[in-house]
């Protein structure tokens, strides 16, 4: 795994490209990962990805909830309904944090 100096891309594979896909930095501008940096960024993919689904998940919650409260059946269902929607914008909120906090460490890749 390589990592351009001048703008972060991460590139897997044996040897680092001929230019950045994302800059377009020459080949020398890249350093080999250390394998425990590689392997963290293995892991946090995996992990981001998670994050990714759980932000659908919360951003269809958000839809229904939106709708349950439009519709107003009762006000029991109203009120489950704007539980969802709190909770599911919690839920976005923090997914978005650690992914931003995942970014800042580096373990984005």
């Amino acid at each position: 795994m390589w990592q351009c100096q001048v703008c972060g891309y991460i590139h897997d594979g044996d040897e680092a490209p001929e230019r950045c896909p994302k800059c377009g930095a020459p080949k020398e501008k890249f350093i080999e990962l250390p394998t425990e940096k590689a392997e963290l960024v293995v892991r946090s993919r995996f992990t981001n990805q998670l994050l990714a689904e759980v932000m659908g998940l919360g951003e269809e919650l958000l839809g229904l909830a939106a709708e349950g409260i439009e519709d107003k059946l009762d006000p029991a269902c109203v009120k489950i309904f704007q539980y969802i929607e709190k909770a599911g914008l919690e839920m976005l909120q923090m997914a978005k944090a650690e992914i931003a906090t995942h970014i800042s460490k580096g373990k984005w890749g």
